[in-house]
């Protein structure tokens, strides 16, 4: 008898209440999505519980694609079996036998199904008994075993597990809304989106685009940005703006010291609008608080001004040295510091304001007319699906929608 199912335990979504079963389909959904490849599998809910039943697949690469989806606690490898006594010794048996150098155990079993002949109190020895019976080597120990078995008696079964691998934690991305994520090509931005969607917040990505200064390597670095965030979820979108002619009528036009605080106005106007389009209820941004001029909180203060959209910054707290400990974790750091510029690092100024005063911001932004500037941008979008594996692109037009 060997392993034929993944246990997979909810995590805080299980507190959720009168909503936890908006939260459970829409993990069931993402874990189904996820598992898309591996033709056999079936995943199956019941409840509190969800499990993947393996049909002969690789039971490793099943988990490890599981341990990905966010909403997910824990997992274990699992032997589904009857309901009986006989049944569950030979299952426990297997279990142990699997651990090969495990020298002790323990039994911890749970009783959902009370028509259960034996209550757990007397389950746990009769199990315990046939290992010991069967395995000379073993012993039991209650405080700290080399294996602990569980086994939990349901009204569809019983199933038994020795290990628990944490999961990623979080809320099932779709169950909390869509945001767009600012995504520059740095370290900041695609942890700012994983740790979005790890909230279940579904994500479109907004990246601008500034040939010939910036080139096409530093589209494609944003491209396989996405693809490792698009592992934890479903495809994402990328939205790539050309952003050229406004960054240079802002540095030919306006004062130099004043240049980034417009240019993230800029920005953040353009995904506003792309964000009503697209359904979107928040941007998110890579921001953290005090890193560069643009993320003081008066600039951030000046920079908001012109959404009414919430703006999520997941990183507003932390240092760089945390960023990238997350950015090395979901395999982002190797990408972000390949050395193509994006458009956040050129035409920047020698001595930026820390400080904007947003009266004057407005005064200076309103000295040139960038109306038909934004128009042109939104009507030029070039969107590219991204799904972790392939990408389709197409030209978008979003002017005639507003």
């Amino acid at each position: 008898m060997q392993f034929d199912h993944i246990l997979i335990r909810f995590g805080e979504m299980a507190l959720k209440g009168k909503n936890r079963k908006h939260f459970e389909r829409q993990l069931l959904e993402n874990v189904q999505y996820r598992l898309k490849h591996f033709k056999k599998v079936i995943v199956k809910k019941t409840r509190g519980r969800m499990y993947v039943l393996l049909n002969g697949e690789d039971p490793h690469k099943v988990m490890e694609a599981c341990q990905q989806v966010f909403g997910i606690y824990s997992l274990s490898f699992a032997i589904h079996t009857e309901n009986d006594l006989e049944s569950l010794k030979e299952a426990v048996l297997s279990a142990v036998s699997v651990e090969e150098n495990a020298k002790t155990f323990k039994i911890s079993a749970k009783r959902a199904d009370k028509s259960f002949p034996l209550n757990s109190k007397e389950l746990n020895p009769a199990l315990g008994g046939h290992i010991l019976k069967n395995k000379d080597e073993m012993s039991v120990d209650v405080h700290h075993p080399d294996v602990e078995l569980k086994v939990e008696i349901r009204h569809e079964g019983a199933y038994v597990t020795s290990k628990d691998y944490r999961g990623a934690g979080g809320l099932p991305i779709g169950s909390t809304g869509k945001s767009m994520i600012m995504l520059s090509g740095g370290i900041d931005s695609p942890v700012a989106g994983y740790l979005t969607m790890k909230r279940g917040v579904e994500i479109e990505a907004v990246h601008f685009h500034s040939p010939p200064y910036t080139s096409e390597r530093a589209k494609q670095k944003v491209l396989d940005l996405t693809r490792e965030l698009s592992k934890y979820g479903k495809r994402i979108k990328v939205h790539i703006v050309p952003f050229t002619e406004i960054q240079q009528k802002i540095h030919r036009d306006l004062p130099d010291s004043y240049g980034m605080t417009i240019m993230r106005r800029m920005m953040l106007r353009i995904t506003e609008r792309i964000a009503k389009r697209e359904g979107a209820l928040a941007i998110t941004t890579g921001e953290s608080l005090g890193q560069v001029a643009s993320q003081t909180m008066e600039s951030m203060n000046t920079i908001n001004e012109v959404t009414n959209y919430p703006v999520i910054r997941p990183l507003a707290t932390m240092d760089k040295l945390e960023i990238i400990d997350i950015a090395e974790k979901i395999n982002t750091y190797d990408i972000s510091i390949r050395p193509y510029e994006d458009c956040c690092t050129i035409f920047v100024p020698k001595e930026p304001k820390t400080k904007p005063n947003r009266e004057k911001t407005v005064a200076i932004e309103q000295s040139v007319d960038f109306s038909e500037d934004i128009e042109k941008a939104l009507a030029s979008i070039e969107t590219v699906q991204i799904d972790g594996e392939n990408s389709s692109e197409e030209k978008g037009s979003f002017s005639e929608l507003f």
